[in-house]
């Protein structure tokens, strides 16, 4: 298999680990493909934050991890502050 297809499994997996991590975290309770969304573009919210904002450099599975999870729990805390105001 070529590292592209890996690539996208691991963003996969990432995705849905740091989902169910940041579910815990803020005491929500989600499914499978809810959790992978919200993994998945928590990654891009933290992937932001980490090196565009804080100028941090990462690279790896585990600062991967991290970097996704801190963006899951930022999106599910301002979602939540939405759905507090509806």
């Amino acid at each position: 298999m070529d590292g592209v297809f890996w690539g996208w499994i691991g963003a996969i997996i990432i995705g849905i680990l740091a989902g169910w991590i940041a579910e815990k975290i803020m005491r929500r309770d989600h499914g499978l493909l809810t959790n992978l969304i919200v993994g998945l573009v928590g990654a891009l919210i933290g992937k932001f934050l980490i090196q565009t904002v804080a100028g941090v450099e990462y690279s790896g599975t585990l600062w991967s991890l991290i970097a996704a999870v801190v963006g899951a729990v930022l999106l599910l805390f301002v979602i939540g502050l939405f759905r507090r105001r509806g």
